[in-house]
């Protein structure tokens, strides 16, 4: 079992990530905002992150290069999964370059989900 945390600045998204998230069989850690993402991943092990480009406070890409530039080994490598409804065909090459493994758009599914998990974690 993985322990994923979900950063979501919309509560309604981080309960259904994460409903549909457990329905994998994974636990849940949930933030509101990079800031609170980058000191649950200083102070719990996780396994991988679903980020939210868009949240005030810190945003997705700013809370990914910190991850990747200023986290030590080995949670500066932990999978990042970027989360937005932007067509993925403009979006991630951009923000490939900022650290994000893997791109998932909305509407989430546990079949996506599921995928992405597996995918990752292999």
């Amino acid at each position: 079992m993985l322990r994923i945390l979900v950063v979501d600045d919309i509560y309604t998204n981080r309960y259904l990530l994460s409903k549909l998230i457990m329905l994998t069989g994974n636990e849940v850690v949930l933030a509101e905002n990079g800031e609170e993402a980058i000191e649950v991943l200083k102070n719990r092990e996780i396994h991988m992150v679903f980020m939210d480009i868009e949240m005030p406070v810190m945003n997705g890409v700013e809370t990914t290069r910190y991850i990747r530039d200023k986290m030590p080994s080995p949670v500066s490598a932990i999978p990042i999964i970027a989360l937005t409804a932007h067509n993925p065909e403009l979006f991630f090459e951009d923000y490939s370059e900022a650290g994000f493994d893997e791109l998932m758009t909305k509407p989430y599914s546990v079949e996506k989900i599921r995928a992405k998990i597996s995918g990752l974690s292999a």
